[in-house]
């Protein structure tokens, strides 16, 4: 199992000059969390189970700049990248009015 406690990761846009959410996980056992914000996020949270391979398995929700509020869930793999930093490919879903899902790249931000 990966320890994510107190690793930040940003997410990957196509353009690199648009704002990203960013998050700091924090983990205990197999439960891992996070509050995130940033970008066209104005704050969001994730709770979810880490499998033995490192998958993260999250429930999420977030209120947007806009005013919409959003909850889904995602399924995160962990990809090690060749610096040693860890990729989560993550597959998403949301629910309710704003019912979409799609891939989104997170990767390990090491300061």
């Amino acid at each position: 199992m990966i320890n994510y406690d107190g690793r930040t990761f940003r997410a990957v846009h196509a353009d690199p000059e648009q704002p990203a959410s960013s998050a700091v996980y924090r983990q205990r056992g197999d439960l891992v969390w996070a509050e995130f914000g940033g970008g066209e996020i104005r704050r969001g949270s994730l709770t979810g189970l880490c499998g033995d391979d490192g998958t993260v398995d999250f429930a999420y929700t977030m209120v947007m700049a806009d005013g919409a509020v959003i909850s889904g869930r995602s399924v995160n793999t962990p990809e090690f990248l060749p610096d040693g930093r860890i990729q989560l490919n993550e597959r998403w879903e949301r629910y309710g009015e704003h019912a979409d899902s799609g891939f989104s790249v997170i990767v390990e931000v090491v300061e």
